[in-house]
């Protein structure tokens, strides 16, 4: 078969979807497999010369191996809710790694080898009703990412009875799951020290590989400081940054004085994007307008960032909740004031448009969330204002 010569439109969707997915599995989705597969050698090439990572073509799946410059919380499995949830999943990945691909086992088994196994200062209990739902969570995920499948039995019952029994098989993936890490991970004190040791066998080219995940893995790059030297590389190299990515995604790069974004000219349910369909955007979006109406230019610091104590985030919070909410679902018309200042400060944060300073307890905004602006269309206003007359 003749590879495609250049990086063609197929080239940069299976880029995305490398980025997006966490592997791509010949036996879920063979048309894909098959996509990438035809492109294998224009996408490594371009993979490791701008990011440094490596994309592994296995014979029963592709797997591009994404390592952040720093790690964020969203990076995290969001269906866990307790380190008890990551540490059961580690074990239950050590579990498969002694098993033979193909081979079965109950679910008893796995339970008691978890057990055995399980790290935390306090043993686990499996009459412990936290504990049998941690063990549901994780279990939930080895089987979304296939590295076990059920054979018989639903793992939610065991959430209600610690004696229910069910049969899994362990599939050819389990042991790919991992990593391979450049030392021993005993050798490691800290998540930080993980991340350092990934620079250490890229040799070259480090600044422009560190730039360009943060750009891909960030929903924004700040400047951090006067010197920031990786900031200084975007504006340095911008356009030829630019052209580079306009070229190979579908993104658009976006620079300013101390922020830059990629941006999309129109959703695409692929890909996590801001704003999504989730009440939270509206919260974001509406809150972004009353900033820009109600900050002033002489509050906002050299690095674009507004910072408010506890009792002015407060106050916004109420002007948004008086001057929006007419149009929010009736869930979060009914919220008080409490949940909606929690929910929209949580998810300012996920997408770093603000942090709350640990030793001055000041919340501060950051430069992005001026790119950003959300208003109820017209029409909706004058109808609102139509029946307000009327009820006058």
């Amino acid at each position: 078969m003749t590879e495609p010569k250049g990086f063609d439109e197929k080239a940069e969707e299976a880029l995305s979807i490398l980025f997006e997915q966490f592997w791509v599995l010949r036996s879920e989705e063979p048309e894909l497999y098959q996509k990438i597969r035809e492109r294998e050698h224009q996408l490594k090439r371009y993979i490791s010369d701008k990011f440094g990572f490596d994309l592994i073509v296995h014979q029963h799946f592709i797997k591009l191996e994404k390592i952040p410059v720093e790690a964020k919380p969203w990076m995290g499995i969001q269906e866990f809710s307790d380190p008890r949830d990551y540490a059961i999943f580690c074990c239950g990945l050590a579990f498969t790694e002694n098993r033979s691909v193909d081979e079965q086992f109950l679910l008893s088994e796995i339970c008691e080898d978890i057990r055995d196994m399980y790290p935390g200062a306090f043993s686990l209990d499996w009459t412990n009703y936290n504990h049998r739902k941690s063990l549901v969570r994780a279990l939930k995920k080895l089987l979304d990412m296939h590295i076990i499948k059920l054979v018989d039995g639903d793992i939610e019952m065991f959430a209600a009875d610690e004696n229910y029994e069910a049969l899994y098989e362990v599939t050819v993936y389990a042991r790919y799951f991992i990593r391979s890490y450049p030392d021993d991970l005993f050798r490691y004190d800290t998540k930080e020290a993980i991340l350092a040791s990934e620079w250490q066998r890229q040799g070259t080219d480090e600044r422009r590989k560190r730039v360009y995940r943060k750009l891909l893995f960030s929903p924004v790059v700040y400047r951090t400081s006067e010197d920031d030297p990786d900031f200084a590389y975007l504006r340095n190299f911008r356009n030829r940054l630019a052209d580079d990515i306009e070229s190979h995604t579908p993104f658009r790069l976006e620079m300013f004085k101390n922020a830059a974004m990629l941006v999309m000219e129109e959703n695409r349910q692929r890909f996590h994007l801001f704003p999504d369909q989730k009440m939270t955007s509206m919260l974001i979006l509406h809150f972004a307008a009353l900033v820009r109406e109600k900050v002033a230019h002489e509050t906002i610091n050299a690095f674009g960032q507004v910072k408010w104590t506890e009792t002015e985030f407060d106050r916004m919070v109420q002007l948004l909740i008086d001057d929006y909410s007419h149009g929010w679902s009736k869930a979060y018309r009914n919220s008080g004031t409490m949940a909606i200042r929690n929910e929209l400060f949580e998810a300012l944060q996920a997408w770093e448009l603000a942090y709350k300073e640990k030793e001055s307890g000041m919340f501060v905004l950051k430069p992005a969330i001026a790119r950003l602006i959300g208003r109820y269309p017209k029409e909706y206003l004058e109808k609102r204002r139509e029946k307000d007359g009327q009820d006058e």
